[in-house]
C-alpha cells in the first residue's frame, strides 16, 4: 500500500527551493514582489501536486470490474 511519505519529502524540497528563492532575490524596489511571487507560486504547485497524489491514495471510485471488490 502506498504511502504519505513522499509528500513530506517533496514538502521539503519545497522548503528548500523557497529558502533558494527568498535569498536569491536581488535587492531593489521589486524585491516584495518577486519573493512573494516565488512563494506563491511554490505553495500554488506544492498544493495541487500534493492533494493530487494524496486522492489516488484512496480513491473513492474503483476501477475494477466488481464493485464489491474494491471494499
Amino acid at each position: 500500500m502506498a504511502t504519505a511519505y513522499p509528500v513530506l519529502a517533496i514538502l521539503v524540497l519545497v522548503l528548500i527551493f523557497g529558502a533558494v528563492g527568498w535569498f536569491a532575490t536581488p535587492k531593489g524596489g521589486l524585491q516584495t514582489l518577486i519573493r512573494t511571487s516565488i512563494l506563491l507560486t511554490l505553495t500554488c504547485c506544492y498544493l495541487m501536486w500534493a492533494i493530487t497524489y494524496l486522492a489516488q491514495l484512496n480513491p473513492l471510485i474503483c476501477a475494477s470490474l466488481l464493485l464489491m471488490s474494491c471494499m
